[in-house]
């Protein structure tokens, strides 16, 4: 079991979820505050996405990425921001007559374009999603070309972010490996292993089991699933010595029927993994296990 354990929280991803929760994150405001109660609440990461204020939806927009780092950074807490570079990889395919009619849910751009806010803003981390997908039950595709996953995590490591390695499933996991051959991330990156999203890995404990021995020696990693495996994930993760992640982008409930807070599940695993005999370590310490030296000035 992993002794000391980082929290992740996943403040309001890019997904459909608006209309389900209340409370789901929107503005910069919104998406800052949620970020920073859930590091008052034992997040030492916090992963953001930012929406569009009047419509919910995802975005890609460099000033809103702005405004939430700003408030994040300004705070009287210290945490690691975590920003998604996974916007502008989504194409919905048209219907069976005319499949090349891409849909309204397209949002294609290269994998430079992918990483504007990331230029602009150098967060410690930074997400990379490893590999296509097909995302949901209807058309849409997460695109992501090995050409394109190389261009773009060349220039992550050439700026100076951490990547965070999002792993859909066992084939995106082979290609990290094959980056790591190739020299073009290292063995300190960060490997995210994620469970549970329709339709990659499903959330099979014996799944992450057999990953595992592939990794590099004294990898950083964590995993993390979707709703209700939310919290006995948590578990899962640190009993086979990872860390943890929970938020609002992966699960919108605290119990069956109870809609949550990202500092109410922040709160729950960190619970959950004391409990267990494990210390939840802070922003600075996490630093030191990840390797992003000190804290960026505000």
């Amino acid at each position: 079991m992993n002794p000391e354990v980082v929290i992740t929280c996943a403040v309001t991803g890019a997904g459909d979820t608006v209309g389900k929760h209340p409370g789901v994150p929107v503005t910069p405001k919104q998406i800052a505050d949620s970020a920073i109660d859930a590091a008052r609440a034992g997040a030492a990461i916090v992963h953001c996405h930012v929406r569009d204020p009047d419509t919910g939806r995802g975005s890609r927009d460099v000033a809103l990425y702005a405004e939430v780092m700003d408030r994040i950074r300004s705070a009287d807490v210290d945490v690691v921001v975590n920003l998604t570079a996974g916007m502008g990889g989504d194409v919905e395919v048209g219907p069976d007559d005319d499949p090349t009619r891409l849909g309204p849910g397209t949002d294609l751009v290269g994998p430079i374009e992918r990483l504007a806010h990331v230029e602009a803003l150098l967060p410690e981390i930074c997400t990379i999603d490893c590999g296509s997908l097909n995302f949901g039950d209807g058309n849409t595709i997460y695109v992501g070309t090995p050409a394109q996953l190389r261009t773009g995590a060349r220039r992550i490591m050439a700026l100076g972010v951490k990547p965070e390695l999002e792993i859909f499933d066992t084939g995106n996991f082979w290609f990290t490996l094959q980056l790591l051959k190739e020299g073009i991330i290292d063995d300190t990156a960060m490997w995210q292993f994620c469970f549970g999203i329709p339709w990659g890995m499903p959330a099979e404990p014996a799944l992450l089991m057999s990953l595992l021995p592939m990794l590099p020696d004294n990898a950083f990693w964590t995993s993390f699933a979707i709703s209700r495996q939310q919290m006995p994930w948590v578990a899962q993760s640190a009993l086979l010595g990872g860390h943890v992640r929970v938020g609002l982008e992966d699960n919108l409930y605290l119990d069956k029927g109870v809609l949550a807070t990202n500092a109410q599940l922040v709160e729950r695993a960190a619970t959950i993994l004391s409990n267990m005999g494990a210390n939840v370590i802070g922003a600075d310490a996490a630093r030191e296990k990840i390797g992003l030296g000190e804290r960026r000035a505000a």
